[in-house]
């Protein structure tokens, strides 16, 4: 496991792992922001922290599978 990982992580920074990687980082970009955004305007309300953390979360991560829906790899 940590071989593949290592692996993985070597072909990651020699660029090539990801197709496309400009696409890659948009829509990372694009899910991140959603996230960050959700969770300032949550913060602001007058509630525990940790219900605006654990909404962005989970806001962000159902979006990500839609977002890289289309991601390819090498």
């Amino acid at each position: 496991m940590l071989e593949l990982s290592w692996f993985s992580i070597k072909l990651f920074f020699k660029g090539k792992l990801i197709r496309d990687p400009i696409y890659f980082i948009r829509q990372m970009t694009i899910g991140s922001g959603i996230g960050t955004l959700l969770l300032v305007l949550l913060a602001q309300l007058e509630i525990p922290f940790c219900i605006p953390i654990t909404v962005s979360s989970l806001v962000t991560g159902t979006m990500m599978p839609f977002l890289l829906k289309d991601f390819k790899m090498k």
